[in-house]
C-alpha cells in the first residue's frame, strides 16, 4: 500500500474505489456460497415454511465452521504473505549487501 500513497491523488481514488468494489464482490461471493453450501446441506424438505429444530441447528453449526474456516485461510493467507515479503526483503537486502 505505500506505492498506492506515491500515486496521483486522482489516481489513488480509482484505485480505493476498485478496491472497495473488489472486496464487495468478495464478501458478497463469501455470503452466496455459505448460504449455498449451509442450505443444500441442511434443509432436505419443503414441508413448511420455517425451518425445524434439526435445521436451524445445521444451518447455525454449517454457518460457524464456514466462518471460522474463511477467517482461518485469511489468517493463513495473510501469514504467508508476510513471510514471502519478508524472504523478498531479505533476498534483495543479501544482494545489496554482496554488491559492495
Amino acid at each position: 500500500m505505500e506505492s498506492v500513497q506515491n500515486l496521483p491523488p486522482h489516481v489513488q481514488q480509482e484505485f480505493m474505489k476498485k478496491l472497495e468494489q473488489m472486496q464487495m464482490k468478495d464478501s458478497l461471493t463469501m455470503y452466496n456460497n455459505l448460504v449455498e453450501r449451509c442450505f443444500t446441506t441442511c434443509v432436505n424438505s419443503y414441508r413448511s415454511k420455517t425451518l425445524d429444530k434439526w435445521e436451524t441447528s445445521c444451518v447455525e453449526n454449517c454457518a460457524s465452521r464456514y466462518i471460522k474456516m474463511t477467517q482461518r485461510v485469511g489468517l493463513r493467507f495473510a501469514e504467508h504473505q508476510a513471510m514471502q515479503q519478508k524472504r523478498a526483503a531479505d533476498a534483495a537486502a543479501a544482494a545489496g549487501g554482496a554488491g559492495k
